[in-house]
């Protein structure tokens, strides 16, 4: 049994046990920046992708460049500035701008923003081939190496990475484990595995309506994609690479002239020497004066970073599928309707509520069954995850005020779609009695979500790297749930400060291994919410 096990086990019971370091405190005026500043880089600026249309867009041969930009703005670029009214704890410090919350399309634990995203970008790619960094909060990338390093990415990746290993073009996501820790310190790996995930589903559900397709990998040489990109593995870890189908790319080592392609005698910045394998020299500035050092973090990264490049067999996870739906009498949902806005524009509407929940208006049971139904077809898509195959993820649903549906706790059943009862009676008590936070009154909610995995049995089916699976699989969940609402005109929250074994035990699910991993909020917000409006400010 390796150490994520016990990185489960702590935090399974992180609501009656506190993890270590119990009595940290954030140090709020040293934090970190939420995205990585290499200030000796060359900027170049992403095009403006025109505004989707509202009618579906059509399948593409391929990704261009306004297509990449359109997906990185909607999902990890600033879209619009937030200073609502609401009830969460930092509301005070968000109207001086120093302290400015950024509305984004992908949920993140604590809005912290972690996931660093790079390209590397081979022949055939409208630049120059080399690595690059999106830059969020300039909406562009800096170029951190110039040079095709698309074939050190798939020597990482090995054999047995199918398709990906035929891409000219790459994103490689990693996390700066202090981006999160500073806040979070030992719980911050749970916290960022569903960051990657979140990210990763955005990506899907953008371009899906373009007929792209988006399938991470998971299992790679990640101390071979370090060095690649001039990181500390103890201080960033690499979580995924996603391969891209390029609009008009050549094959791997095929010859192309990009329109800015540097003279072939040039040694650009930030270039490794010939006879060396590529690194990035560019390095990251951190802003904190003090990085403080935790020792579980170190310990579950170390944990999930060894032996990533042994891939599983692509049935390896069948063991830890989700268990079938148990309780009562099935109670048939209705038909899901189709969203009324496309993708993209629900992901510039997502917010999370943030104790404006309104139990006056009972939640309509049509959106609620979407949001069951999207989120139960939700899967991370990992080389491991054979296509087809057992979900996952299991689905519970605490039902406070939906129209047609007597309030009670239910499992969720997909195939047929429907609820099996499992508690009766109104679950608003218990709700907030097991919340630990005081920016929601879970009972004003019309239904609280709650997905689960079996966790140590995805660990003992692929090893310690399937915690960062576990939680990559629950973020992209919360994702779904959060674009389905917001499709839908409806407040939503997603939160992790819950009484996980109170949950179990209240579900029933004592002496399995199901784990309740995150709790989603549905339901109506107040009408009129007081609102910044940042577009004509």
């Amino acid at each position: 049994m390796g150490y994520a096990h016990v990185y489960a086990h702590e935090i399974m019971h992180r609501g009656r046990v506190p993890m270590e370091p119990a009595d940290f405190v954030p140090d709020w005026a040293d934090r970190p920046r939420k995205a990585k500043f290499h200030p000796d880089a060359e900027s170049l600026p992403l095009p403006e992708s025109p505004e989707p249309p509202e009618q579906a867009a059509g399948a593409v041969r391929g990704f261009t460049l306004p297509l990449l930009s359109g997906m990185l703005r909607d999902s990890y670029g600033l879209t619009g500035r937030r200073l609502a009214v609401q009830a969460n704890t930092d509301l005070a410090a968000l109207p001086h701008y120093t302290h400015a919350n950024w509305s984004r399309g992908t949920a993140s634990g604590g809005g912290l923003y972690p996931v660093s995203v790079h390209w590397a970008a081979g022949p055939g790619g409208p630049l120059t081939p080399g690595l690059y960094h999106y830059a969020p909060h300039r909406h562009g990338l800096r170029r951190l190496l110039a040079g095709d390093v698309t074939g050190e990415v798939r020597s990482a990746l090995g054999p047995g990475a199918g398709a990906a290993a035929a891409a000219t073009q790459y994103l490689v996501l990693g996390v700066k484990y202090w981006q999160n820790a500073f806040k979070y310190n030992s719980f911050s790996f749970h916290a960022v595995s569903m960051d990657v995930g979140a990210l990763v589903q955005t990506w899907r559900l953008w371009a899906a309506r373009y007929g792209l397709r988006i399938e991470p990998v998971l299992w790679f040489d990640e101390e071979r994609l370090a060095r690649l990109l001039g990181v500390a593995p103890e201080e960033e870890g690499i979580f995924a690479v996603v391969p891209l189908t390029w609009d008009g790319a050549s094959e791997p080592g095929g010859r192309t002239t990009p329109a800015d392609a540097a003279p072939a005698d040039a040694t650009p910045a930030g270039a490794a020497p010939a006879d060396a394998a590529p690194a990035v020299r560019h390095r990251d500035v951190e802003r904190s004066r003090r990085v403080l050092v935790f020792e579980t973090l170190l310990r579950i990264h170390e944990a999930t970073a060894g032996r990533a490049a042994d891939r599983p067999a692509p049935d390896a996870l069948e063991a830890a599928a989700a268990f079938p739906p148990r309780g009562g009498d099935p109670l048939p949902l209705p038909a899901p309707p189709a969203p009324p806005v496309t993708t993209a524009r629900a992901l510039r509407e997502r917010r999370s509520s943030f104790g404006r929940f309104d139990a006056s208006r009972p939640l309509a049971a049509g959106p609620f069954a979407a949001a069951l139904a999207d989120c139960a077809a939700t899967a991370y898509g990992t080389e491991a995850e054979r296509p087809g195959g057992p979900p996952l993820t299991s689905l519970y649903a605490f039902v406070n005020h939906v129209e047609g549906i007597a309030p009670g706790a239910y499992a969720y059943d997909p195939a047929a779609h429907t609820l099996r009862l499992r508690v009766p009676g109104p679950p608003g008590s218990f709700l907030q009695r097991n919340y630990f936070l005081s920016n929601y009154n879970l009972e004003q909610a019309g239904a609280v979500i709650v997905p689960t995995v079996r966790t140590t049995a995805v660990l003992d089916a692929v090893g310690d790297r399937g915690y960062r699976l576990v939680g990559a699989t629950i973020g992209a969940v919360a994702q779904t749930f959060y674009t389905t609402a917001a499709a839908f005109g409806l407040g939503a929250g997603v939160a992790l400060g819950f009484d996980n074994i109170s949950y179990q035990e209240e579900l029933g699910l004592t002496g399995t291994d199901e784990a309740p991993l995150l709790i989603m909020l549905l339901g109506h917000d107040r009408p009129r919410p007081a609102d910044f409006r940042h577009e004509i400010a």
